[in-house]
């Protein structure tokens, strides 16, 4: 799928700002360099690709992506921390990058707090709980009493790999109502779907856009979703936290930039992608893309999602004892 950026874009004027007595240059005035924590053609690389078009469209510079995929984000995350906070570099990457590897892994080579500005927050959601078509259950309740009704770990669950969104949703659910049921991470959410539709798995957090035709085929069955919003695709499938286990934890894509980055580039940034998200004639392709909601987070307000987020996926890595692989 190749997100296209529509409608008119006006071009900013060049932004300056003060340093004590002396102005300094406009910016931007050469590249920018946009480093994705994906690999090319994934999710996060496809969002990203929207949005350094409408920016070299507005800003009249190139903001020019550089793949750095691996590790979980780990790798286009720590590059980005090590750069220069000059306004010509930026990270865009999502939330389990961002804020479940600080809590998972044993070091990072980075402080997310100290070594980042947040910039802006892009979409907030969920993902779907997807069980097999002819599982006897319609909602969570009858889904934790059906698992109840097996031998402890009879049943599997699938995630896109230890540490996941997927996985730690479900280990989640599992501490708040006490199921055993064992975990299988593949490759990516469309291997679990492909397997969970197969039979050789029986329930998965899957992301919205994979899951969806599945659902809507009739080949899988939404129970829940997790995060703070309903989907917009299938607003009749309540959240965990409206079926009683609650679980207000949104997965987002982010653009942040290495800490130090002038505020007055932070702002103007801010402002277009906001700007960008807020357009009517996006706001089809926003729910294509399995967005819930489109926050209109400032710099700060983000910046403390960030702390919140932390939190509580460490909650959850804790109480588990959750390693990564």
């Amino acid at each position: 799928m190749i997100l296209k950026i529509v409608g008119a874009l006006a071009v900013a004027m060049p932004l300056f700002w003060q340093s004590g007595a002396m102005a300094q240059s406009p910016w931007p005035n050469k590249p920018v360099k946009v480093v994705v924590a994906g690999a090319p053609g994934s999710g996060t690389d496809i969002v990203a690709r929207g949005f350094t078009e409408a920016m070299t469209k507005t800003f009249g510079q190139p903001f020019v992506v550089d793949n750095k995929a691996g590790a979980n984000g780990l790798i286009g995350t720590d590059a980005v921390a090590k750069s220069p906070g000059d306004g010509y570099t930026l990270l865009f990457t999502y939330a389990a990058a961002h804020v479940v590897n600080p809590v998972l892994l044993d070091k990072v080579p980075y402080d997310v707090n100290k070594d980042f500005a947040a910039v802006a927050q892009i979409g907030a959601g969920g993902n779907f709980l997807v069980v097999a078509a002819n599982m006897p259950v319609n909602n969570l309740k009858e889904f934790v009493a059906y698992v109840k009704t097996k031998p402890a770990d009879e049943l599997s669950y699938g995630s896109w790999g230890n540490g996941s969104g997927g996985h730690l949703s479900m280990e989640a659910l599992k501490q708040q109502t006490g199921l055993k049921i064992k975990h299988i991470p593949y490759k990516s959410t469309a291997a679990a779907n492909t397997d969970l539709v197969a039979g050789h798995i029986q329930v998965a957090f899957s992301a919205t856009a994979s899951a969806l035709p599945l659902i809507k085929a009739g080949k899988l069955k939404a129970i829940a979703v997790s995060g703070t919003y309903r989907s917009k695709q299938m607003p009749e499938i309540p959240t965990m936290t409206e079926q009683g286990v609650k679980f207000d934890v949104n997965a987002w894509y982010a653009v942040l930039a290495p800490a130090g980055t002038p505020a007055p580039i932070v702002a103007a940034l801010n402002k277009e992608i906001m700007r960008l998200i807020a357009a009517p004639e996006m706001a089809e392709r926003w729910n294509t893309l399995g967005f819930s909601e489109m926050p209109l987070n400032t710099p700060e307000q983000f910046s403390e999602q960030i702390k919140r987020d932390l939190r509580d996926w460490g909650a959850v890595v804790k109480a588990g004892n959750i390693k990564a692989d």
